[in-house]
């Protein structure tokens, strides 16, 4: 048999990494047979990270069927054509094994190496390297009772490294999970070392690997075997990964920068994708929920917090987000000595708790509360783009006065710690759009309604708890559809003179509309009802439309800062219904005032709920503020129209006299001003320093 070369930048890509402090990287990811969608978004997201390097695995037992010859015939070129791939060759054809299952020795330990040069026959020219098996010492990957002393498996695993060898292959151990010295030492003795290039390992820190100490401590037990038979063959870690399952992405990213500091020459991270939920797992249907959330993205591909961070700046990127929660003090609920103290330091002492700190309204509110020297505790998963940059400027500014827990408010356990150490709580973590509540309605809940429960257990628990505010939407009073409404040329507006100067009040009768209003809704109930039954002290906010500074807006979400980035970058602004839609918009600096006047206020308070906004005098429709951003000098932008969106209310204002009555607050900053205020602050983010010349703006 001829040997088959393999691919000249392979080759080149296999040597050892410029950077000697960081391994060559890859992302290891099975694609089963008919996943073509799944492979090209694959890709497509190796592509987004500059990754080249691909692991993936290659059945023998697949390939004795029609399809898995069809799809292997298909993938590997598709793959080779755009990343270097590592295929691993794994699982025996029942058919062929001691027993009927793929983790069984095969009854003729040749029939792999024949399998093997088979392939390098019909496919070699796409790949350089060669795994053989995937976690031998797993028994579901090789079922060592039908082996006990390994002569099967030195065996077939010798021999196909030497004709993969003979054929021009380089080779790579299958990866050891867990990291197992002894066995790797019995293959050493048995020559099997011998015809290796490569040993790989498995490793699974705080999912599994619960007595890890670090990847140091494994990679030099191997590397004592590989001396003790003089075998001078590379480390990698073939898979490596952090499991989601309790929603603490930002502990999957430290993970990943801890894993590039690995004095290895390879790694690659398990996995891209999360595991889809219908699907079965080696180890059983849902038996461990744990396999099931290791991806970069999760099964419907939204990127988690180290895909965004990786995509959007690099391994920098990572490695600067894993400083800032370290430098932060993040995580240190998790360290039982620290909670111990937090728990039991004096309430006047104790930070005062924004969970969603790191977003638009809790970076407000955090540097007002940082601005009049108080500690601040910011609970948030950094789930939405671009906060850690807020988390960054408060660091900045404020030092050690900034503690921050990166967790998600769906963990229960860090929300408790966090509740425990913290003289006042403002709760604002939420999943806030409409449009993703009805594409996720599970995930709604959970964050939504699930998360504030936590919340509120956690100060039920307790025998001081510290007041909580918490800010409920205006979207608990649904689309409103019995309001009599007219229609001037720009608004939808009350038929009747009176409520035109009132608003909504706080008797409005609750109608969900979304899964959005139902969490929302509910959460709002239970703040209200914990506080009847259990006595906390906790008020409710409806909130309707803030904006202001910091406000990183889009069109599910901050629609007066997603127009105005919209016109400053020249693109067009949909209007979903008629763009009549009239809002009573509350600059954030007011919304700060309220906040602090009802923890000022908790006593007399507590048990309330008011409707928070702008109030009549800042009512405006979305026409009118199309209208003022023309004023503003950035150019009549291009309106498109779309169809009215599920619950949408033609007509929502705050009644606010409630609450200004109990504490006289009201609004300070006129719709006209906050909008122009915003529109300053957005250009100097983006580097336009120096304001364009305006237009007096006409009065709403």
């Amino acid at each position: 048999m001829t040997p088959v070369s393999g691919d000249s930048r392979s080759d080149t890509q296999s040597a050892a990494p410029q950077n000697p402090r960081t391994p060559l990287i890859g992302v290891h990811e099975w694609l089963r047979p008919g996943e073509y969608d799944r492979v090209e978004n694959v890709l497509a997201d190796l592509e987004e990270l500059g990754v080249r390097e691909l692991r993936t695995g290659f059945s023998w037992a697949d390939w004795y069927t029609e399809e898995g010859r069809a799809w292997y015939d298909w993938l590997l070129p598709r793959l080779a054509a755009q990343v270097n791939i590592i295929p691993c060759f794994t699982y025996t054809p029942p058919s062929l094994g001691l027993m009927e299952k793929t983790s069984a020795p095969p009854r003729k330990p040749k029939d792999f190496a024949d399998f093997l040069d088979v392939i390098i026959s019909r496919l070699g020219q796409h790949f350089t390297w060669v795994e053989l098996w995937n976690e031998p010492n797993n028994i579901n990957d090789w079922d060592w009772r039908l082996d006990p002393r390994w002569n099967i498996f030195c065996e077939m695993i010798g021999a196909a490294a030497y004709w993969a060898r003979q054929r021009g292959k380089k080779t790579l151990l299958g990866g050891m999970g867990p990291t197992d010295p002894n066995w790797l030492n019995l293959l050493g003795s048995n020559g099997v070392l011998e015809q290796i290039d490569a040993v790989g390992l498995h490793g699974f820190p705080g999912t599994w690997d619960f007595d890890w100490k670090d990847w140091g401590d494994h990679i030099g037990k191997v590397r004592d075997v590989l001396e003790r038979h003089h075998v001078d063959a590379q480390i990698w870690i073939t898979e490596a990964g952090y499991s989601t399952w309790r929603h603490d992405e930002f502990r999957q990213l430290c993970m990943f920068e801890e894993l590039l500091r690995a004095p290895v020459d390879r790694i690659y991270w398990y996995s891209a994708y999360d595991l889809h939920p219908a699907m079965c797992h080696q180890d059983g249907f849902h038996e461990d929920e744990r396999h099931y959330h290791f991806g970069l993205k999760d099964a419907h591909g939204r990127g988690k917090l180290l895909y965004r961070a990786w995509a959007e700046d690099g391994l920098d990127g990572v490695r600067s987000l894993a400083r800032l929660g370290r430098s932060a003090g993040a995580n240190l609920s998790r360290d039982a000595s620290q909670r111990k103290l937090v728990s039991t330091t004096r309430a006047s002492q104790r930070p005062v708790l924004i969970t969603g700190g790191a977003g638009f309204v809790g970076t407000n509110l955090a540097a007002r509360l940082l601005s009049e020297k108080r500690e601040v505790l910011i609970l948030d998963n950094l789930a939405r783009p671009g906060v850690e940059r807020n988390l960054r400027r408060l660091q900045e500014q404020y030092g050690n006065r900034l503690k921050i827990e990166v967790a998600d408010i769906r963990d229960p356990h860090l929300v408790r710690d966090a509740v425990r150490g913290a003289a006042q709580v403002f709760h604002l973590a939420a999943q806030v759009a409409v449009t993703t509540s009805l594409q996720a309605p599970v995930a709604d809940f959970e964050i939504n309604a699930r998360g504030t429960l936590n919340v509120l257990e956690a100060l039920r628990e307790m025998d001081e708890p510290p007041p909580l505010v918490f800010t409920s939407s205006n979207k608990v009073y649904g689309d409103l559809h019995d309001v009599p409404l007219r229609e001037t040329r720009l608004r939808h507006e009350p038929a009747d003179t009176a409520a035109r100067g009132t608003g909504i009040d706080e008797t409005r009768r609750l109608e969900f509309h979304s899964p959005y209003g139902c969490s929302k809704g509910a959460a709002d109930q239970y703040v209200l009802d914990y506080a009847r039954c259990f006595g906390l002290p906790a008020v409710v906010f409806r909130i309707s439309c803030i904006y202001g500074p910091h406000q990183c807006g889009n069109e599910d979400q901050g629609w007066v800062a997603h127009f105005l980035i919209r016109a400053l970058e020249g693109q067009p602004i949909t209007l979903y219904g008629d763009g009549r839609q009239v809002r009573d918009i509350l600059y954030v600096d007011d919304l700060i005032d309220a906040l602090l006047a009802a923890q000022g206020n908790i006593a007399a308070l507590s048990g309330k709920v008011f409707n928070i906004g702008g109030g009549p005098g800042n009512a405006v429709s979305l026409l009118e503020v199309i209208d003022h951003i023309t004023a503003l000098a950035l150019g009549p932008p291009v309106i498109r129209f779309g169809d009215w969106r599920n619950g949408d209310q033609r007509y929502y204002v705050s009644d606010i006299s409630r609450f200004r009555a109990a504490t006289g607050w009201s609004p300070k900053v006129k719709a006209r001003d906050g909008i122009s205020a915003l529109a300053v602050w957005l250009r100097a983010s983006r580097g336009e320093l120096e304001p364009r010349a305006a237009t007096p703006a006409a009065a709403w």
